[in-house]
């Protein structure tokens, strides 16, 4: 062997050996997942199912699942039988999950348990917190523009909700006239309720409506289609239930939050307590605008987000509040 051929492949291997070597350091072996509903709902749970195989692709990890799982039992049960798996990653796919992973936290400390929308307070808990306030608030301004009765409706979900808050700013901004009904279900998905509330809104000729509750908007929505009606989306881009009723969306990248999450846990960076996400992180963007809305008016909605991203305010010239 020549020596400056002996040179060159002594510099690949050592390459290689220092190319593997970042590779087994960022390494996942075994994440687990829990939903409080179905990953086959096509909205938030779904979401968290892409973000799981997204792991697994990356990762090459053994990746398991359960759903139906929201009372403290099942949840138990579930990291228990993850923990003899010898899964090191949980998700808890909602705000249900914050409380009881802080309990069991100290049982497991070899886990890392992820919830979203709580209050992590152990070393190994964290929380993932969309800041929805500003999505909220595009929304808000998109709905009082369209609206033909000047009568916007909202169907949340629970009263914390920051994404409400921002909508009902975003509405007053665009047309301070715009006259506002807020109903709450307390309740992610019971569709009745949503249908109820609904039914009240129309009756009060509400012709927009935000149902900002991943388990009944998609339900909702298909009601407004119905009537003649808008919508706002929630949580995922659902301009492909009616591009004529939904005006756009509020989205959320909870799949991509996975991933964010996976990364820095496996090179040993993942923070525990609550971290928040936004435009600016790719985590939260506006859906597909619907051709009934001017390109004008479309064109100013993607500046004003353009102009939050990099300068952190809203239209009015306030920040973002949670």
């Amino acid at each position: 062997m020549s020596k400056k051929f002996y040179t060159i492949f002594m510099m690949v291997f050592i390459i290689g050996i220092s190319g593997c070597s970042t590779g087994d350091s960022a390494e996942i072996e075994k994440v687990g997942l829990l939903v409080p509903e179905t990953v086959s709902d096509g909205v938030w749970g779904t979401k968290g199912y892409k973000g799981l195989l997204k792991i697994q692709s990356d990762y090459n990890a053994d990746v398991f699942y359960k759903e139906s799982i929201k009372n403290d039992t099942s949840i138990k049960q579930t990291v228990k039988e993850y923990n003899d798996d010898e899964v090191t990653l949980v998700f808890g796919h909602g705000s249900e999950y914050s409380g009881i992973f802080n309990t069991l936290s100290g049982d497991y400390p070899n886990m890392h348990f992820v919830s979203f929308n709580g209050d992590a307070t152990e070393e190994n808990t964290t929380s993932l917190q969309f800041k929805g306030y500003a999505m909220g608030f595009f929304g808000g301004m998109t709905a009082a523009y369209q609206s033909n009765t000047n009568k916007v409706g909202v169907i949340a979900a629970f009263d914390w909700q920051p994404e409400v808050q921002g909508f009902i700013d975003g509405v007053k901004y665009q047309n301070s006239e715009t006259e506002l009904i807020v109903e709450y279900t307390n309740h992610w998905s019971d569709q009745d309720i949503a249908f109820e509330k609904l039914e009240g809104l129309m009756n009060h000729r509400v012709d927009v409506v935000y149902p900002a509750g991943d388990g009944y908007n998609v339900a909702v929505i298909e009601k407004l289609k119905e009537k003649g009606l808008y919508a706002i989306g929630y949580v995922s881009d659902q301009s492909d239930l009616g591009e004529s009723t939904v005006l756009t969306s509020t989205v959320q990248h909870a799949d991509k939050l996975y991933s964010i999450v996976a990364e820095r846990f496996a090179n040993d960076e993942l923070d525990s307590g609550n971290l928040e996400f936004d435009f600016e992180d790719g985590a939260i963007s506006m859906g597909k605008y619907s051709p009934v809305i001017p390109k004008e008016f479309q064109d100013e909605m993607k500046q004003h987000v353009k102009d939050y991203i990099e300068t952190g305010k809203l239209p009015n010239g306030k920040e973002s509040k949670q």
